[in-house]
């Protein structure tokens, strides 16, 4: 059974940083690309950031270029999302996600992906 869980949600103030983490278990997490989404009420799950099987390549949404960023430790089947420069509009629930294609390049589209975590809430206040 493919099992997702992410941690690392919280409340914090405009400015500050949080670091999310997705334990992976019941895949070969190695082979996978490896995604970050939100979801804020109200609106579409959206993307947030990627990255390569490998770690070598990573993407990111525009919103949080420069803010944000994606990395993983295949030997703890762990994918990470660093934020830093926290915005109210970063607000959402973050999802970690698997994509399907095993060594594949990450895609941006939310139907790529096969396995997805709960959730974590992000509230960032004024």
């Amino acid at each position: 059974q493919v099992q997702l869980v992410e941690s690392g949600g919280g409340l914090v103030q405009a400015g500050g940083s949080l670091r999310l983490s997705c334990a992976v278990s019941g895949l070969t997490f190695s082979r996978h690309p490896m995604g970050w989404f939100r979801q804020a009420p109200g609106k579409e799950r959206e993307f947030v950031a990627a990255i390569t099987w490998s770690g070598s390549g990573t993407y990111y949404a525009d919103s949080v270029k420069g803010r944000f960023t994606i990395s993983r430790d295949n030997a703890k089947n762990t994918v990470y999302l660093q934020m830093n420069s926290l915005k109210p509009e970063d607000t959402a629930v973050y999802y970690c996600a698997a994509d399907r294609t095993v060594f594949g390049i990450p895609d941006r589209r939310v139907s790529e992906y096969d396995y997805w975590g709960q959730g974590t809430q992000v509230t960032v206040s004024k």
